[in-house]
């Protein structure tokens, strides 16, 4: 039942839209028609990815509070109070990078069984009527890159790409705020991981990571000069009132 329902739900729905792209606007190139659904992913999905995005450097420019809080708060129950009213106070929501997380791991656990299963005569019989059946499968990106095996050059990018994401993701904004060690650690885990992980999966899903990590690089490089016109309008308003005062 739960495997049905997968199925219908998610792996179906994925393997038809790549398959529509691929046989369309793609040219009939597999790595183009990915990163196009990457792209198609991504805006469906811009909404959860901005607010994660945000979170991320909210919850680090609130990291000398949240240190002077557990200072005044020995009782850890006072700290957990007080941490989420200042969270709160600047309505950002703990649970956003796990909401995401959760919606993510699907799709992943999805397009891995795609690219696994590949485009045999019994997957594409999951195309709905109005999908154009392919008359064959280039599995390749622009004609380079094999996209059914392993690619060390993508992997590697893309673990280059993710360490770039975390740099911005973790990058203090004002002066006199240093990320803490757990936070440098997370930069350097999260590229580790995905390097591992990645060696041991079709170029496909390489393909995706690297193109998914690339368009969060963007997202951020525009969440982070928000925050920054943000906190001058701010500090402005804040030297405006005191002198009106």
């Amino acid at each position: 039942m739960i495997g049905t329902l997968f199925r219908e739900i998610l792996y179906r729905p994925l393997f038809n839209i790549l398959v529509f792209l691929y046989e369309t606007v793609a040219l009939r190139d597999l790595g183009l028609a990915i990163i196009l659904f990457t792209l198609f992913i991504r805006v469906i999905l811009y909404p959860l990815f901005h607010q994660t995005a945000k979170h991320q450097k909210l919850s680090q420019k609130l990291q000398p509070e949240i240190k002077q809080i557990k200072e005044r708060h020995k009782d850890r129950e006072a700290q957990t109070k007080a941490i989420i009213e200042l969270y709160q106070k600047n309505k950002i929501s703990p649970l956003t990078p796990f909401a995401l997380l959760l919606v993510q791991l699907p799709i992943l656990i999805a397009l891995y069984r795609i690219f696994i299963n590949g485009f045999t005569e019994g997957a594409l019989g999951l195309l709905y009527s109005f999908v154009p059946r392919p008359e064959f499968f280039n599995q390749t990106l622009f004609g380079l890159v094999r996209l059914d095996v392993v690619s060390l050059p993508l992997v590697v990018i893309a673990t280059g790409l993710q360490y770039l994401q975390g740099r911005l993701a973790f990058k203090p904004q004002a002066a006199g705020v240093k990320n803490t060690g757990m936070l440098k650690l997370t930069v350097l885990i999260f590229p580790a991981l995905t390097f591992f992980i990645l060696m041991k999966f079709p170029a496909a899903l390489s393909l995706y990571w690297l193109s998914s990590t690339a368009f969060s690089i963007i997202q951020q490089v525009v969440v982070n000069r928000s925050l920054a016109k943000r906190d001058v309008s701010d500090g402005g308003t804040k030297r405006k009132n005191r002198k009106t005062g």
